[in-house]
């Protein structure tokens, strides 16, 4: 149960950084890479990356993301469902 809250969190806060870099890119101010935002959306925050692009209309252009961000949330999937068989 801890770790399906952390998970919850951290997806959220996923996000809110793609929020965030969308807000950045109107303001015409720094930006957070996109790098970043994959290695984000490949540490289990895929589910949070998909709804920030969907929510805040971000990077939904981008073959990498458009394409590789589901691709992550399926990783994502089966990296935590192993997880869970083997040590949950």
């Amino acid at each position: 149960m801890k770790l399906e809250i952390i998970f919850l969190f951290w997806n959220i806060f996923v996000m809110l950084v793609f929020g965030m870099d969308k807000l950045l890119a109107r303001m015409k101010k720094w930006r957070i890479s996109e790098q970043v935002l994959l290695l984000l959306a490949f540490l289990f925050g895929g589910i949070g990356a998909l709804f920030g692009m969907v929510l805040f209309n971000h990077k939904t252009r981008k073959t990498k993301f458009r394409f590789g961000v589901p691709v992550i949330v399926v990783f994502n999937a089966l990296t935590a469902f192993l997880l869970f068989q083997y040590f949950g």
